[in-house]
């Protein structure tokens, strides 16, 4: 595979600093060149730019590790089958985009477009492969009922959803969301719980300022409304070749995926002890902890712990959590999985790190900012002060 990834690298870095120009010019540019694509995305579209650029970030990012790049685009063609993305409609999206490289690269030659044209090529056809493989044994979404639904905090809920057909996940996955109120608008939630043999799913939504889906979810939906659900996505699952204990650091909604991993360690039947440490500011904002005790008292090997910060008054465990990880034995001999808003995540794999946890047994998703509502991270992950996601 000839991608010249130095050159695409060099290329992309000196539009970096003018993305969001960029990547408006880009849109502009497709839906002009090719209205009846408007359909296809949302009505607003500030999301969408950013998906766009934090995708395009990470495959250049990717270019010298194939085996990552072809899963991350695989995952993408998946993906956008629920957006109605066919095979035709790849060479308008090349074109837009060659051009919008050629309209802000500050040193745009032949050598320059000859790369960047053979890079959108092999992943257009990665990416049209992925959808066209899927496609012969799943649906591009599954329609799922709203059997349960109840308000934990006053903005935040827990949904039971029913699926219309098996929908196929492991623990520690995710799944987008459309709801009629918002169509072709689409937001990622991340499964909480392992896999059941009813089929039914579990999301923790939090409605955020603005959050279009979120505060359909928890404000205006009820036992009986219907969803759309996206394919499962992510790849943050329990290193099937380790035994080592598990400390599993949640913050917020975070807790969502780790919790799937603790019912998931748990049934897979392994002698291993798990320690879950739930953050949160107050001792009301622990909206789960109910079901985390009764999940306890039924696996002896997981402890539950509460993290405080901002409740003085509160019994258990107070501070920020990465702040607290010292005040335990140490998590050297552990596999560590962290989720949660990017600054705690960040700050937690730092103060993991300087406790002496090795990285490459530190397990992170940094998308857990966006799919919970926070603003997309835009660092390069080439860049990053963090080391990428190593599940």
């Amino acid at each position: 595979m000839s991608l010249e990834p130095r050159i695409i690298k060099e290329s992309f870095a000196s539009i970096e600093p003018v993305a969001d120009k960029a990547v408006h010019y880009f849109y502009g540019r497709l839906f002009a060149e090719n209205p009846r694509l408007r359909a296809l995305f949302p009505p607003a579209m500030d999301a969408q730019r950013d998906r766009l650029l934090h995708a395009l970030t990470e495959i250049v990012w990717s270019l010298d590790s194939p085996e990552s790049l072809a899963g991350r685009l695989g995952g993408l063609g998946r993906a956008h089958r629920k957006y109605g993305v066919r095979r035709e409609h790849y060479p308008a999206l090349g074109s837009a985009l060659i051009a919008t490289l050629r309209e802000f690269s500050d040193d745009w030659n032949p050598e320059t477009e000859a790369a960047w044209t053979a890079a959108y090529r092999r992943a257009a056809d990665l990416m049209t492969a992925a959808a066209e493989r899927d496609g012969a044994h799943a649906p591009p979404w599954w329609v799922a009922e709203v059997a349960a639904h109840e308000r934990r905090t006053h903005d935040l809920a827990v949904l039971t959803l029913r699926p219309d057909r098996p929908l196929p996940f492991a623990a520690g996955q995710y799944v987008t969301v459309q709801t009629a109120r918002w169509p072709r608008v689409w937001r990622p939630f991340s499964a909480a719980g392992a896999p059941r043999p009813d089929g039914l799913l579990r999301l923790h939504v939090r409605a955020v300022p603005g959050g279009w889906v979120s505060g359909a979810l928890v404000r205006h939906t009820r036992p009986g409304d219907t969803v759309l659900l996206g394919p499962a996505l992510g790849a943050m699952a329990l290193d099937p070749d380790s035994d080592r204990d598990l400390l599993l650091v949640a913050g917020g909604t975070g807790l969502a995926p780790l919790k799937a991993l603790a019912e998931q360690a748990a049934a897979d039947g392994a002698d291993r002890r798990v320690h879950l440490l739930v953050g949160a500011r107050t001792e009301r904002d622990l909206y789960d902890l109910p079901d985390l005790r009764l999940l306890e008292s039924a696996r002896p090997g997981l402890r539950v712990v509460p993290v405080v910060s901002d409740d003085p008054d509160f019994q258990g465990v107070r501070g920020a959590v990465p702040d607290v990880l010292d005040r335990f034995d140490g998590w050297d001999g552990h596999d560590v999985y962290v989720a949660g808003p990017t600054p705690m995540v960040r700050r937690t794999v730092q103060a993991l790190q300087e406790l002496g946890t090795p990285l490459e047994r530190v397990h992170h998703d940094l998308l857990e900012a966006e799919r919970n509502g926070s603003a997309p991270r835009r660092s390069s992950p080439s860049r990053p002060s963090l080391p990428a996601r190593r599940s």
